[in-house]
């Protein structure tokens, strides 16, 4: 087996673009990440799957059971995912500058987005170096119908 050429054809697996939010409606702490690594995993209940780098603030609010968003990244809109793409320092939060509603049920709803989907952890697991989160799906906000969800394909299994 060579191990150099193990991980390239995994990046050949295709995933959306996404936008992972998560809101604390007691201490109003917001935080976002992007994220590629989202599916659907069962109708009923209608469950999805993300993975989370741990130590991320937004996991952690989803950890304490906060709701949480994952906004889909259309074709339309772009540019507010730039914010998202490396992390960014604390003290200089883009959700002072990325137009967003926080719904009812704290779901972080990006303007920009082509929809969104409210959901509250189900479970967790640690299989390797990324949590897989499985959660309920509560609600969904459709923003732009006509809009393509963006399709991302990496170079390597071995990189975002």
């Amino acid at each position: 087996m060579n191990e150099e050429s193990k991980p390239l054809a995994v990046g050949h697996i295709p995933s959306g673009l996404f936008i992972i939010c998560a809101y604390d409606q007691n201490t109003k702490a917001i935080d976002g990440f992007l994220g590629s690594w989202v599916q659907q995993v069962s109708f009923e209940p209608l469950l999805l799957s993300l993975c989370v780098k741990p130590g991320r603030p937004a996991y952690d609010l989803i950890s304490k059971g906060s709701v949480f968003s994952i906004n889909i990244i259309g074709d339309h809109e772009k540019s507010y995912m730039k914010h998202f793409w490396k992390g960014y320092d604390p003290e200089s939060n883009p959700f002072l500058e990325i137009p967003h509603i926080i719904k009812d049920n704290g779901a972080v709803v990006l303007d920009q987005a082509k929809s969104a989907i409210a959901c509250k952890l189900e479970s967790s697991s640690s299989p390797g170096d990324h949590e897989i989160v499985i959660a309920e799906v509560l609600e969904s906000y459709i923003n732009d119908s006509d809009a393509k969800p963006i399709v991302h394909i990496r170079k390597s299994g071995l990189e975002y």
